[in-house]
């Protein structure tokens, strides 16, 4: 009877996003008090485990979301994606243009979140789609899938971030494993996606009209940092933590040496410390003032608040499944079932994924639901992030704000956009898993 109310209560959450619209935060609010009721909870204890959620939820996020999402618009405004783009392509050629490009997007993609990155990349696109004769969608498909794996399995994005925490897990080692899984997925749902299709003759070839601004050319090269600069800056944060982590996996028994590399290598030290460097580097010394700067640190926050949000309605659900005792009983049900727990926690994102069309909103959902199968299974729970997050990306369809982004500024169809974007994300998303199994086998 218990899990039946736990699939009602999914069914509603969906059914009042998708259906009625309703502000993700609101919904998840509505559910988690209705599940309260539903659960029997007494009535004087259901405001304090609401609050106890949201709180713990946005306790360790709330400094590393905001920082990360005001040193990606250093990256993004100051011009230092394009230039990091425009130093891969020329390494590289034409003649390896889409790895060029997917390189791009995963460096770009790890400090911008995933719509900024979206918007910042599509003239550069475009630019480099004229200078090489190439069709937009050939050229921009791969970058784009470096921004979808960066956005399902990277910290410092919002679900991956929420996800570590919820689980225990270490930011470092799930960034390690991330990488790796990352480049997988990339490399299959990128350059051998667009060339699987260009040969089957399905690729699509449309652009925005030529009138469009969004087939404007990317920003003037002498109005960008260069690529050296451009490049220590947007990679400083990965550096940091894989440094700090490596430091600390040597340092193994207790010590003042210890105890300041762990200080340095917390997410919201490194984000501080890289954030102060971006403002001199991206800023500052390029003649960029102090109060410009921090104009663009202010749009960023309001930007990122939504999200703050989605993230605190997520953890009242949790803490009303933890307080009622819902979590222990799903997770024995759950782990009674025939699937490995790293498969149940991507076939659950899935649904959701499919359901809501956010990968957000999928990964912080299906957390909640699995929580309780990690200590019952002693499952790694940075392959737990890892496996949400590959679920996470599935299937992106109508529902998802990203595939209409892609369609309208790409000026294709529904067929072709199915075709590439969609079909794009699911082997993202299937590569994702059969990495984070292969990798289950020897961590």
């Amino acid at each position: 009877m218990m899990i039946l109310a736990v699939v009602a209560l999914i069914a509603l959450l969906v059914v009042l996003i998708a259906w009625g619209k309703v502000p993700p935060f609101l919904a998840f609010l509505v559910v988690a008090v209705g599940g309260a009721l539903a659960f029997g909870m007494p009535l004087g204890q259901i405001p304090k485990s609401l609050e106890r959620g949201v709180g713990d939820m946005l306790g360790g996020l709330v400094a590393i979301i905001c920082l990360g999402a005001m040193f990606g618009r250093a990256i993004a405004d100051s011009g230092a994606a394009q230039s990091i783009a425009r130093a891969l392509i020329g390494a590289v050629g034409l003649r390896f243009i889409l790895l060029a490009m997917a390189l791009t997007g995963l460096i770009v993609g790890i400090p911008l979140f995933y719509s900024v990155g979206f918007v910042v990349m599509i003239p550069l696109i475009f630019s480099v789609a004229k200078r090489a004769a190439l069709p937009p969608v050939y050229v921009g498909l791969p970058l784009l899938c470096g921004l979808s794996v960066a956005h399902g399995f990277l910290p410092p994005h919002p679900s991956p971030t929420a996800l570590v925490t919820l689980f225990g897990a270490d930011t470092g080692l799930t960034l390690a494993y991330g990488l790796v899984v990352s480049i997988a997925a990339l490399l299959v749902g990128g350059p051998v996606l667009t060339l699987t299709l260009k040969r089957v003759g399905v690729l699509p070839l449309g652009g925005p009209p030529a009138d469009s601004p969004f087939a404007a050319g990317a920003a003037s090269e002498g109005s960008a940092p260069g690529a050296f600069n451009s490049f220590t800056t947007a990679l400083a944060p990965v550096v940091m933590i894989a440094a700090t982590t490596a430091l600390l996996v040597a340092l193994k028994s207790p010590s003042p040496a210890r105890d300041i590399v762990g200080f340095i290598g917390h997410p919201a030290v490194v984000l501080i410390l890289c954030l102060i460097y971006a403002t001199f580097s991206l800023g500052l010394l390029r003649g960029v003032s102090i109060p410009a700067q921090m104009q663009r640190y202010g749009d960023a926050l309001k930007e990122v608040a939504g999200v703050l949000l989605i993230l605190a309605g997520a953890g009242a659900l949790k803490q009303i499944f933890v307080d009622s005792g819902v979590s222990a009983a799903l997770g024995g049900w759950l782990g009674a079932l025939p699937l490995h727990p790293l498969v149940l926690g991507w076939l659950i994102a899935m649904v959701i994924r499919v359901a809501l069309g956010s990968a957000t909103i999928a990964g912080l959902t299906a957390a909640g639901l699995v929580q309780p199968l990690l200590a019952a299974t002693h499952v790694d729970p940075n392959l737990m992030v890892l496996a949400i997050g590959a679920g996470s990306l599935m299937f992106s369809h109508v529902n998802d704000p990203g595939f209409w982004l892609f369609k309208e500024y790409f000026g294709l169809t529904l067929k072709e956009t199915l075709l590439s974007w969609t079909v794009m994300e699911s082997l993202v998303g299937v590569v994702g898993l059969v990495c984070v199994l292969g990798l289950s086998l020897v961590v």
